[in-house]
């Protein structure tokens, strides 16, 4: 990393000047660093919050006592995000199996993930005191409720740095029926340096917004531009020492790396049609299972960190569109093939073991039916008590379900998983402490992990 900035001040005119009251801390963190499992991640965030109760954790007592209230010792003092009145317990419409060596219980909507059941852990008591989507989001990205954090993403790419040259060391990809709730703060920097941001790559023919070069300008033109704002640049650095304007100077070389290496990714079209089918997958058409394609090609390149938002999994039963009956099985169909065939791509081609895969959303979904204005669609609330995340590779012991919920899955009562347990958790395993990684900031240090935090040594090789 330090080499890296040096080579910086050598082309900028003294920018190392600049990070060298950094250059300390850095070196600290360098040394508390646990041994790296893993050394890239691809986060497939599932925005809107999945039924854990409809896919992954089958719960007899629900079956049992389906329609009658709530009890009261559960309601009680309890605050929902729609429910009104009584609430009423829910059973699953969907059949479950033991599937693998593992005997991992996933619904019928997931058949292609219960085949690669054995590379799965699964996390069953995933907590967050957030029950509304924007918060919630941030807060499973940023490890706070509020805006203006870092990102897990900015986070990795400040500590890690990028391997790859010519790309970015954090690329964001959305797929699903809009942009997830928490926008562009999902994958933001906050108050890290800018060029530690999500670089969003879209479908198209310009998968990055601006990188082409207009009409009448050629790779030339382009290059003679960059140094000469490079040299303004940097002559406004020394006088100001404005670590936005140093973001500014990368980020402009690496568009121009970019234009070059990003049509090369982009190009589906030059996977084998095995492939193809593995993933179920179409160039040119805009999809998830298409983003997923893209994500493994990413981290073959040595991207650090690609997170996959697919937005839809609010299933509040208001209507055919968002209920569990019609659109979670849809959801699954858009998904359930392509994760799979990541997870045994990456397995195929020696890249699962250095590569951290996550699956989760922002909450989970109560056990009560919602029934919203009287609505006879099935859909569940908002549930922040105890929901799954799963996670493959990188280190992680496959085949194994951590934690539980009641009976009811209502409350986590064994492993329970904060968001900032979580968080540790994945930095241990690509070799950060997660104490150490702090940033200095409003007159504190500042840590994606806050003042919480331990890891789940029990998943971890």
């Amino acid at each position: 990393m330090i080499s890296r900035r040096r080579r910086l001040s050598a082309s900028a005119g003294g920018l190392g000047a600049l990070a060298l009251a950094s250059l300390v801390d850095r070196e600290l963190f360098a040394a508390r660093r646990p041994a790296a499992r893993a050394r890239q991640v691809i986060y497939l965030f599932m925005a809107g919050g999945p039924s854990q109760l409809d896919l992954f954790t089958p719960k007899p007592a629900l079956a049992a006592h389906d329609g009658q209230p709530l009890p009261p010792s559960l309601a009680r003092g309890e605050r929902f995000a729609f429910i009104k009145g009584t609430p009423r317990l829910l059973a699953s419409p969907f059949s479950f199996a033991p599937h693998g060596q593992s005997g991992a219980m996933i619904s019928s909507l997931m058949p292609h993930l219960a085949r690669v059941a054995d590379k799965v852990t699964f996390l069953h008591a995933v907590t967050t005191p957030q029950i509304n989507h924007a918060p919630a989001q941030i807060m499973m990205t940023s490890g706070h409720q509020l805006p203006g954090r870092p990102s897990f993403g900015a986070w990795l790419a400040y500590g890690l740095g990028a391997e790859a040259d010519d790309l970015p060391a954090f690329v964001v990809l959305l797929s699903g029926e809009r942009h997830p709730d928490g926008g562009q703060a999902l994958w933001g920097n906050g108050f890290l340096p800018a060029v530690h941001q999500g670089v969003e790559l879209r479908p198209g023919p310009d998968p990055v917004l601006f990188l082409s070069n207009p009409p009448g300008i050629d790779r030339r033109a382009r290059r003679d531009s960059l140094d000469a704002l490079e040299a303004l640049d940097g002559q406004r650095l020394r006088e100001t020492g404005e670590r936005d304007i140093e973001a500014r100077i990368r980020n402009y070389e690496l568009a121009f790396r970019m234009q070059t290496s990003v049509p090369e990714l982009a190009a589906l079209d030059t996977e084998s049609p095995a492939t193809h089918r593995l993933y179920g997958t179409t160039p040119g058409r805009a999809s998830f299972a298409n983003h997923c394609l893209l994500a493994r090609r990413l981290v073959e390149r040595g991207c650090r960190i690609v997170q996959l938002f697919h937005r839809g999994w609010d299933n509040h039963g208001v209507n055919r569109s968002d209920d569990l009956r019609h659109r979670l099985p849809a959801l699954c169909a858009e998904t359930d093939q392509a994760v799979a065939a990541l997870l045994t791509d990456l397995e195929q081609r020696g890249l699962l073991d250095s590569t951290l895969v996550v699956w989760g959303g922002e909450f989970g979904r109560t056990p009560m039916i919602e029934a919203r204005d009287g609505s006879k669609f099935l859909g569940r609330d908002h549930h922040g008590r105890a929901f799954t995340v799963w996670l493959a590779g990188g280190g992680i012991k496959p085949g194994l379900a951590y934690g539980a919920s009641d009976d009811l899955g209502y409350h986590a009562v064994e492993g329970a998983v904060s968001v900032h347990d979580l968080h540790a958790t994945l930095l241990h395993q690509l070799g950060i402490d997660h104490t150490a990684l702090t940033y200095p900031f409003e007159g504190r240090r500042y840590r994606l992990t806050d003042v919480a935090g331990e890891v789940v040594r029990a998943i971890v090789t």
